[in-house]
């Protein structure tokens, strides 16, 4: 079983970069923590693609690896996965867990330092908020990796 564990989270871990990153259009990730309808929208789709994209890396690695897992626990472990990242994505909750905590400096002050050679100005957006979210997904890919597995 911890093999099993190991190669979801692994699974779940690589389709995430391809999903949070290269999968998600600009439209939905300029637009996802946007208020109102057009926000939500842009989210849903962004974390629909995600979600696909992790599916179908579980069903890869379950085929070439020959892995079996249960439906309830793959079907409970992306709904905790997708909704985790939606409740994060919307960018609202997640800074105010953020300030709640204490780490609203590091949200809002840890930025990247360009090259004085660039054209940029000299700090560009935000890595804390970065840093935060990403860290906030990787938890729940955790999670869900345990949910899928505890339930075989």
């Amino acid at each position: 079983m911890t093999g099993t564990f190991a190669c979801v989270f692994i699974s779940l871990y690589a389709a995430h970069h391809l999903g949070d990153h290269w999968l998600q259009t600009g439209w939905q990730a300029l637009t996802k923590e946007k208020p109102g309808r057009t926000g939500r929208t842009a989210c849903i789709r962004h974390v629909c693609t995600l979600t696909l994209g992790k599916a179908v890396f579980l069903t890869v690695m379950c085929a070439v690896l020959d892995v079996r897992l249960p439906l309830a626990g793959c079907a409970l472990g992306f709904a905790l996965d997708a909704s985790s990242h939606y409740w994060a994505d919307r960018r609202f909750r997640l800074r105010r867990l953020t300030k709640a905590l204490g780490k609203i400096q590091y949200w809002d002050r840890c930025t990247v330092v360009r090259s004085p050679h660039k054209e940029a100005k000299d700090t560009g957006p935000g890595t804390g908020s970065f840093h935060l979210d990403q860290s906030w997904h990787i938890v729940w890919m955790f999670v869900s990796s345990l949910v899928i597995v505890g339930l075989s």
